[in-house]
């Protein structure tokens, strides 16, 4: 059996989720958007916005400053090449994967025939319009909240578009004003794609559990399974009819595996910029994986009450030299990024401090404000290395 150092996991990991190499800077900048996303697999889209959405965040980190329309053009253009739909999360991905989703979807009709939340007569009513409308949101068929409601008790028609979603018979081929576009797969998927034969459920999983490997280098069952939230059932399956390669990996306790190619050819020597990452980042997705990996413990506490937050609201940690070595609770003050509260090794507050100037001026911010500091003896060398570095 292959054995690998934690370090050259690690090295693995950052190499295939397209952090420390330089950006390529030829060519169109959606197509370098569309390229990342292809590396990546997937990118997850989330609700909260601080100094951008998450999924402008993730492209931040490994491209630099590109701006909002290019994310959007790359992911939503026309024709689309990418499509929404529930992976880790809800996330963004390349349109050639969707034929791999059909085991999920597959899943999703037979749960939807089995629980009836939404009516044959309001799903026929829905593909009727979209049929007649073309793509449409919620808000184009009636609203999604049943009356005056609370925002989750969804109206019988956005009950029945979601379903629709979840099957495969209606595709999100954009977001507009944050609200989803749905458009007939019939239209929105290329009809090559949906000539080919319906891969059955262990194609599928295998497919995914190589995806998965591939954009982790190395990882667990738990990990390959995590990427794109796959039965841990499947993904072992998957593993098996992936044909990965195991190996013991250095203090990680329990056996890996290994996409083969990452194993042919140590990663080429890294580039690291020092980079703020979004909470949703997929180098974050499974806690245990990074802490094991990263030696980061990861806690998303936006949905924490404020009492009880250890660190803040939209924690962004901070990639430095390979590793984390610090995090922030970034807010915007009119034109001021404001740090509400850093935490930092000793020896990366100048990379912190590059960090954030970097960040605000790729929102458009021209003052970078530093708050409370840990430990608090950083505060006056992290607000003097801010101000050197043009904050």
């Amino acid at each position: 059996m292959i054995a690998l150092s934690a370090a050259e996991a690690r090295r693995l990991l950052l190499h295939r989720q397209g952090l420390g190499a330089a950006a390529e800077r030829r060519g169109r900048t959606d197509d370098r958007v569309a390229a990342m996303l292809r590396r990546l697999g997937a990118v997850q889209l989330d609700t909260i916005s601080v100094l951008a959405r998450s999924h402008e965040l993730v492209t931040y980190a490994r491209l630099g400053a590109v701006g909002r329309a290019a994310v959007e053009a790359a992911y939503w253009g026309r024709p689309p090449r990418a499509f929404e739909y529930w992976a880790h999360a809800a996330c963004v991905l390349p349109l050639e994967e969707w034929p791999w989703f059909e085991a999920r979807r597959r899943r999703n009709r037979a749960r939807r025939e089995r629980t009836e939340r939404s009516t044959a007569a309001a799903r026929s009513e829905v593909l009727a319009r979209l049929a007649d409308l073309g793509p449409v949101t919620t808000a184009d068929l009636g609203g999604a909240k049943n009356g005056a409601g609370i925002w989750w008790d969804w109206s019988p028609l956005k009950l029945a578009v979601e379903e629709l979603l979840a099957g495969g018979e209606v595709v999100c081929v954009e977001r507009r004003g944050w609200r989803r576009v749905y458009e007939l797969a019939d239209r929105a998927v290329p009809a090559e794609l949906r000539a080919l034969a319906p891969p059955d459920d262990v194609d599928c999983a295998a497919h995914l559990v190589g995806l998965a490997a591939e954009r982790l280098g190395v990882g667990t069952v738990q990990d390959l399974a995590d990427y794109f939230r796959l039965p841990l059932a499947d993904a072992r399956a998957g593993i098996e009819a992936a044909r990965l390669t195991p190996v013991a990996v250095e203090a990680w306790g329990e056996p890996a595996w290994a996409d083969p190619a990452a194993l042919v050819a140590p990663p080429p020597p890294a580039r690291f910029r020092p980079v703020l990452l979004s909470p949703f980042d997929s180098l974050l997705w499974d806690r245990r994986r990074a802490e094991r990996t990263l030696g980061f413990v990861h806690r998303l506490e936006a949905y924490v009450p404020r009492a009880l937050r250890l660190h803040g609201y939209f924690v962004m940690p901070l990639l430095a030299g390979g590793r984390i070595r610090g995090r922030v609770d970034p807010a915007r003050s009119g034109h001021t990024l404001v740090a509400r509260r850093v935490s930092v090794d000793p020896p990366a507050v100048p990379a912190m401090a590059r960090a954030l100037v970097e960040a605000a001026s790729w929102v458009g911010c021209d003052a970078v404000a530093v708050e409370e500091v840990v430990p608090a003896e950083l505060a006056g060398p992290l607000r003097a290395a801010v101000a050197a570095a043009g904050g």
